[in-house]
């Protein structure tokens, strides 16, 4: 699909898009939430919300970014609707990012990650957003996604490394 063709977003044009980048939206919902029915909660409602407003985006070239900014603002929402619900008992245990078992241990260090270098881990490798997308989506200038980057990307070596029983010894 060929979105600079396009002067307003049809609704099948729209369901064709969403159908291309449904993976990429509920990999970043999972990152921003931890829990499966949780980011697809996101992701529909993000596709709802899309869909209904669609006619007002401005430029069809940024339904991506648009997309993307209405799913992390609803993914914000259901962790401010989860701070005020008590559990009572233990949450089951999270949904993982792939089906392979040997990434488990990346999966939880990403978890580990403080939360602003973690947003820009899941826009990037999850999402495939360039820096400059990345920065545009959570309003930070560039050199501070870049820097998040590097310092996120260097925690994640040093705890996959201790995980793995100091690979950087074997290399």
């Amino acid at each position: 699909m060929e979105l600079s063709e396009m002067k307003r977003i049809s609704k099948k044009s729209y369901i064709s898009f969403i159908t291309e980048y449904k993976t990429t939206m509920y990999r970043i919902a999972f990152g921003y939430l931890s829990e499966e029915a949780k980011a697809l909660d996101a992701v529909d409602e993000a596709v709802y919300l899309g869909y209904l407003h669609r006619k007002e985006l401005r430029d069809p070239n940024f339904l991506k970014t648009w997309l993307t900014r209405i799913l992390i603002n609803e993914c914000y929402r259901i962790l401010r609707r989860n701070k005020r619900e008590v559990t009572m008992e233990e949450p089951p245990e999270k949904a993982d990012f792939f089906t392979a078992e040997a990434a488990l241990p990346l999966k939880q260090a990403v978890q580990d990650l403080p939360e602003d270098l973690r947003k820009v881990i899941v826009l990037r490798y999850f999402g495939g957003y360039t820096i400059a997308d990345t920065a545009k989506l959570l309003e930070l200038p560039e050199g501070t996604v870049s820097t998040r980057s590097r310092k996120a990307l260097g925690i994640l070596r040093v705890a996959l490394d201790e995980e793995e029983g100091g690979l950087a010894n074997g290399k």
